[in-house]
């Protein structure tokens, strides 16, 4: 009842209606445009071999198809989605951190942030022409293009940064005048879309006799357990009380409350399981690409050998989501600002002096329970991929994309929440109605 009576209370908002059906019309735009074929393109010979290969199916060439909702192996408009621009987000968010003139930008304010922002999309751009080379050298190489030669190349790569300019501005207006975050609601999107084809896969196989009811229904068990588990986990959090100091001007008394600071079990949020995802799934991808176009040349052998390891590929990816997770936990939290901010109001923890034992506090607090959620991200990221090659499942379905989808739900849900209480009425979460005044 508490649910239903949410939902309604939605449409009783006219702002959040109005973000909620723009953030869904700029869904069906991007699935649109997910649908349209490049130009110069067979797209029978395509479909044919895209399944007899199987190179979008399996491993991190996978992600990126998943990413895309499909997208990629069918060479369409949208075909790398929003990954050109999460991969430069990556390269950027490194650079800052190792190039002076950048890092100083950064501290600029609103203006260094628009700037770097702006060299984000450019080294997007770049990267989508570059990845797109090497696409369009593969089609060719496959006697996939109607008529190859410069004009198909060129109108292949005018096409790819065309869409990836176009993704990244739906992305833009989603976070601008929508719900969620632009770039994590797009590879959403792309996730989402792939379900019915899950669905007919799994399905067919069965009817076969190709695979067991009870494996298919086992997979259905076991995903909707580990999105229970990711729910439960993600909304899991530490509470540190915080003490205010009680102040007397005049005859009014000021502070003397106490509140709680939550620290989150996963602070960084499902940000690490995709950049971590994007950069195993760039150098798959350029050395499956390339092992069809330099196949003479041995060097891109070992990048493929190592690609089809999966004892590799699970401990390199563990190790970067590890790794991401303690990078944007820093990249996102200040210890240092929180122990001020909580100074300057005359407040202190209890049994901690304010100040800078406050935020050696909060560092040791944040490394404890990042390391937490760290284990939890790559955990949760890696099993169900074993899971899943275990029982032959006929897709690429696996922890990453559960952590993404769960997340952003999670998020979305977050903010619907925060306009309904704003508006004084019940959220998803709340178990009291709050009344209104």
């Amino acid at each position: 009842m508490i649910l239903l009576r949410s939902i309604r209370n939605i449409f009783a908002i006219p702002e959040l209606v109005r973000k909620l059906a723009f953030t869904l019309g700029v869904f069906i735009i991007y699935r649109l445009g997910s649908l349209v074929p490049i130009v110069g393109i067979n797209t029978v010979l395509l479909s044919k071999h895209m399944t007899q290969s199987g190179l979008f199916t399996k491993g991190f060439l996978g992600y990126l198809n998943v990413f895309s909702g499909g997208s990629l192996q069918s060479a369409t408009l949208f075909a790398f989605g929003i990954s050109p621009y999460i991969t430069a987000s990556i390269m950027m968010n490194l650079l800052t951190m190792s190039v002076p003139w950048l890092e100083a930008l950064q501290k600029e304010g609103e203006f260094g942030r628009r700037q770097i922002n702006q060299y984000t999309r450019y080294l997007a751009i770049a990267l989508s022409l570059f990845w797109g080379s090497m696409y369009v050298g593969y089609l060719e190489m496959q006697g996939l293009a109607l008529s190859p030669g410069w004009s198909f190349r060129a109108l292949f790569l005018l096409s790819i940064m065309i869409g990836t300019l176009l993704v990244m501005w739906l992305a833009d207006q989603i976070s601008l005048y929508g719900v969620g975050n632009g770039s994590s609601m797009i590879i959403f999107a792309g996730i989402v879309a792939r379900f019915p084809v899950y669905i007919q896969r799994t399905v067919a196989m069965v009817q076969q006799g190709e695979m067991s009811i009870f494996i298919a229904l086992g997979a259905l068990v076991m995903f909707i357990g580990l999105a229970v588990c990711v729910i439960f986990l993600e909304k899991g959090e530490r509470k540190v009380p915080v003490q205010y100091a009680r102040r007397i001007i005049g005859n009014r008394v000021y502070g003397g409350q106490s509140s709680y600071i939550p620290f989150k079990i996963n602070v960084a949020g499902v940000m690490p399981v995709i950049f971590a995802a994007q950069v195993m799934s760039v150098p798959t991808m350029l050395a499956k690409l390339f092992s069809y176009l330099t196949a003479s040349w041995s060097g891109f052998g070992i990048f493929d050998a190592m690609a089809g390891s999966a004892l590799f590929l699970y401990l390199a990816r563990f190790a970067l989501i590890m790794a991401f997770s303690f990078f944007y936990t820093a990249l996102v939290f200040n210890p240092t600002e929180l122990a001020q901010n909580i100074k300057k109001s005359g407040g202190f923890i209890p049994g901690v002096r304010p100040g800078k034992q406050t935020a050696t506090f909060f560092d040791y607090l944040l490394n404890r329970i990042g390391l937490v959620g760290a284990l939890y991200l790559a955990t949760l990221a890696i099993l169900p991929d074993i899971v899943s090659q275990w029982l032959y499942l006929p897709f690429h379905f696996g922890g990453t994309s559960l952590l993404i989808m769960v997340g952003v739900a999670l998020e979305v849900s977050s903010q619907i929440e925060s306009y309904l209480i704003e508006h004084r009425y019940e959220g998803f979460l709340t178990t009291g109605r709050i009344k209104r005044r």
